[in-house]
């Protein structure tokens, strides 16, 4: 069994996180599903959660939805 995270396979554990992320953003913001969605994938997080390299994918939910938030903050 091939257990390596590559850059053809990451796309198996990102729908979970980016769920969670959703979640809580609609929460703290009040914003409907769709509005959370395109947010979180329009940020500057998924677009490097979204390549292998930068290793984003070992974190958590809650720790991308922070790396989220603090980015948007600083905009």
């Amino acid at each position: 069994m091939n257990l390596n995270v590559t850059q053809q396979n990451l796309y198996l554990f990102l729908p979970s996180k980016i769920s969670w992320m959703v979640d809580m953003l609609m929460e703290d913001e009040g914003i409907s599903m769709v509005e959370a969605i395109k947010r979180i994938y329009q940020s500057e997080t998924y677009r490097e959660l979204e390549i292998e390299k930068t290793k984003m994918w070992h974190l958590g939910p809650v720790a991308l939805y922070e790396d989220f938030s603090a980015r948007r903050d600083r905009q």
